[in-house]
C-alpha cells in the first residue's frame, strides 16, 4: 500500500508563520525539542553525517597537495565512486530477493533505466564539477554557495510542483542570495589587480566564470532533486517498484553517464591526467590512500544521508548545514592555513541565519512510502551536497 507520512519528531516547520512572528524573527522552539535526539543511534548518524560532508571538501583539497591540478582522473573518482554504489545496492538487493527477481526487475521495469538517465546525467556533471569547483574555492566558501540551492529548489517546487512560497520563504532565500554575493565580492576583492570599486567588484563577483560553474552545479543538483521526486510519485501511481532496484537503475545510469564524460575528457582535454587514464602512473594515482579514502567518503555520504533523512527532519537537516560552514572554516584555517576574512565571517552568519529561517516554513515535501520501503533512496547520488 502507498501511503503519506511525516518524517521527523520536531514541531511543525511552518508552526511559527501564523500568528504575531515577524517575518525575520527566529523561532528555535521548531529548530529543536526534547525529542530532537531520540536515541544514542541518532546522535551518532547526526555527528556521521556532519562529518563526512565537511571530510569531503577537505580530502579533495588535499588531495591536490597544495597545487592547482589533480595528479588523478577527478572523471575516474565519480566513475568508480559510482560503481561502489552500484554494488552496495546489488548486496543489499540480494540480501532480500534472488537473483531471479532481478532479472524479474529488470524484463518488468526496463524503462526505469531511461527514465533515471535524467537525473544520472545531472548527477555526473554536478559531481565532477565538485572537484573543478573545489579547485578555484576553498571548501568554505564552496560549501557556502551550494547553500543556494534552496533558492533554485524553491524556485523549481514553486514551477514543477505548483506550491506558492510563502513570505517568510521569499525573505529567506533573499538574504541567503545576499550572503552568497558578500562571500563572492570578498573573493574578488582578494584577486591580484581587484578593483577597488564597490560597484565593479559587485559586478564582478557575479559575473566571474567561476560563480558560473558553481551555478550550473548547483543547478544540476536542484533539477535533479525536483525530478527524481516528480519520478518517485509518478511511479507510485503505478505497481511498486523495490526501492533497491532503483537505486541500481540509478547508479547503473551514473556509470554509462560518467564513462562518457570520461571518453570525452580522454578526447579533448588538454591535461595528461585525463587523456592517459589507463597507463599505469594514472592508475597508482587513483589507488592511493588519499584518492581511496576520497572514493569510500563519497560512497559514505549518500549512505548516511539517507539514514539521516529516515532519522530526522528537513530542519535539522538545515540547521546542520549552518554548523557545517562554521565547522568547515575552522578546520580549513587549522590544516590549510585558509585565512577567515571579514567576508566569510558576515556571509556565513547571512547564509547560517537564512537557512534557519527558511527551516521554520520550508517548502513542505510529502514522502510517498511504499511497504516494505524507506522514505528515501538509501544512497544520495551527491557527493558533498
Amino acid at each position: 500500500m502507498i501511503s503519506r507520512k511525516n518524517s521527523g519528531k520536531c514541531s511543525s516547520p511552518g508552526s511559527s508563520v501564523h500568528g504575531n512572528h515577524h517575518l525575520l524573527s527566529l523561532d528555535f522552539t521548531a529548530i529543536c525539542s526534547k525529542d530532537l535526539f531520540p536515541s544514542k543511534v541518532s546522535v551518532l548518524v547526526f555527528v556521521l553525517y556532519m562529518g563526512l560532508f565537511i571530510n569531503q571538501g577537505i580530502l579533495v583539497t588535499a588531495s591536490r597537495r597544495g597545487g592547482d591540478s589533480y595528479s588523478y582522473s577527478t572523471t575516474t573518482v565519480v566513475l568508480l565512486t559510482e560503481v561502489v554504489k552500484l554494488v552496495a545496492s546489488l548486496l543489499l538487493y540480494f540480501s532480500t530477493s534472488s537473483q531471479r527477481s532481478l532479472v524479474r526487475d529488470i524484463v518488468l521495469h526496463y524503462k526505469l533505466f531511461i527514465h533515471y538517465l535524467v537525473p544520472a546525467a545531472l548527477y555526473s556533471v554536478y559531481n565532477n564539477l565538485s572537484f573543478l569547483n573545489l579547485v578555484s574555492f576553498d571548501p568554505t566558501t564552496y560549501f557556502l554557495f551550494l547553500q543556494f540551492r534552496v533558492v533554485v529548489t524553491g524556485l523549481s517546487y514553486q514551477c514543477v510542483f505548483r506550491r506558492t512560497l510563502s513570505k517568510r520563504q521569499w525573505v529567506s532565500l533573499i538574504i541567503l542570495t545576499v550572503g552568497c554575493i558578500i562571500k563572492n565580492m570578498g573573493v574578488v576583492a582578494t584577486k591580484e589587480g581587484a578593483s577597488e570599486s564597490f560597484m565593479n567588484r559587485l559586478v564582478e563577483s557575479i559575473a566571474s566564470i567561476q560563480l558560473l560553474f558553481i551555478i550550473v552545479q548547483i543547478f544540476c543538483s536542484s533539477l535533479a532533486g525536483v525530478y527524481c521526486e516528480f519520478l518517485l510519485k509518478r511511479l507510485s501511481k503505478g505497481e511498486e517498484v523495490d526501492l533497491h532496484f532503483q537505486n541500481i537503475c540509478m547508479y547503473f545510469d551514473s556509470i554509462v553517464c560518467n564513462g562518457f564524460l570520461l571518453s570525452v575528457h580522454a578526447a579533448f582535454s588538454q591535461n595528461p591526467v585525463e587523456t592517459q587514464m589507463v597507463t599505469w602512473k594514472s592508475i597508482t594515482e587513483v589507488g592511493k590512500p588519499l584518492v581511496l579514502l576520497l572514493i569510500l567518503n563519497n560512497s559514505a555520504v549518500g549512505i548516511v544521508t539517507a539514514f539521516f533523512l529516515k532519522t530526522f527532519n528537513s530542519i535539522l537537516k538545515t540547521f546542520a548545514s549552518a554548523l557545517e560552514l562554521m565547522f568547515t572554516a575552522v578546520l580549513c584555517w587549522l590544516i590549510f592555513g585558509i585565512p577567515i576574512d571579514y567576508a566569510t565571517v558576515v556571509a556565513i552568519f547571512v547564509v547560517s541565519y537564512a537557512i534557519l529561517l527558511y527551516a521554520q516554513n520550508p517548502i513542505k515535501n510529502e514522502h510517498v512510502v511504499t511497504s516494505g520501503s524507506s522514505t528515501a533512496p538509501l544512497f544520495m547520488n551527491e557527493e558533498g551536497s
